[in-house]
């Protein structure tokens, strides 16, 4: 495993690779994880190198600006931030870690953030995998980001954030919360971006989801222009690599067996 700092024009990037190998080796396209909302490196605990392990390949993940060990950001969160990541992160990350090929991986928003990466870099994304993404604004995730709200507000649950983010726990929440319960954020959705994806997906969701139905997954496989699968897991909410990691361990090392 080896830990790098990634330089953009708005602050340092923290970033770890599990990896033997160079980031890009072979047909092997290396593997970059795109966190939640509340996520960062450390949260994905386990699972980049379990992922490195069962695929044989680098596995890349990322903390956003203001998020785990990255610089501060700036300031608050624009409505189209899902999109500037493939715009003002992403490039920074594949060319200075020298990843000429990718595969897109994210979890809830860093779905999101995985599907705009994948049509903005056609030529280069040779999968997509999106793990409980949310792809338009739904009354079940404004709910679900309410009940949080207010566990948040209970002694000692923030301080759970200042474990993985330091000083900047308070602002990922709020940069979480207020942007997405904001009126003028509830006309977002992924629709113009899907459309640019020409690679293969694989689409895993939890049927118990609390902050997003099946009809995330069923929107995206529908508009993407490559192949799609499309997992629904029973039994599972907003983590499915943490619920059901084996499961969705064979799901993703058969995927890329086949596609990428």
């Amino acid at each position: 495993m080896q830990q790098t700092w990634i330089d953009t024009r708005h602050g340092r990037l923290f970033a770890k690779t599990w990896s033997s190998e160079p980031p890009d080796s072979g047909d092997q396209a290396p593997i970059v994880l795109f966190h939640d909302s509340l996520g960062c490196v450390e949260l994905w605990r386990d699972f980049p190198e379990r992922l490195s392990q069962a695929t044989g390949r680098s596995v890349v993940a990322y903390d956003r600006l203001g998020f785990g060990r990255s610089d501060p950001h700036p300031g608050r969160l624009n409505d189209d931030f899902v999109q500037a990541e493939a715009r003002e992160a992403l490039p920074a990350v594949l060319d200075q870690l020298g990843i000429a090929s990718f595969v897109a991986f994210g979890h809830s928003v860093g779905g999101g953030m995985a599907v705009v990466c994948a049509g903005e870099f056609q030529s280069r994304c040779r999968a997509l995998i999106t793990v409980a993404a949310q792809s338009f604004v739904e009354d079940r995730t404004l709910n679900g980001i309410r009940v949080a709200q207010q566990s948040f507000e209970q002694a000692g649950q923030l301080e759970r954030l200042r474990k993985y983010h330091g000083d900047k726990a308070e602002w990922v929440l709020s940069a979480w919360i207020d942007t997405w319960l904001a009126p003028e954020f509830a006309q977002w959705n992924l629709d113009a971006d899907l459309s640019r994806v020409h690679c293969p997906a694989l689409i895993i969701h939890g049927e118990d989801d609390e902050y997003g139905s099946v009809q995330h997954p069923k929107r995206i496989a529908s508009m993407i222009r490559g192949p799609a699968t499309v997992e629904i897991l029973a039994n599972c909410a907003h983590v499915p690599h943490r619920e059901k990691p084996d499961a969705v361990m064979n799901l993703i090392g058969g995927f890329l067996a086949e596609n990428a």
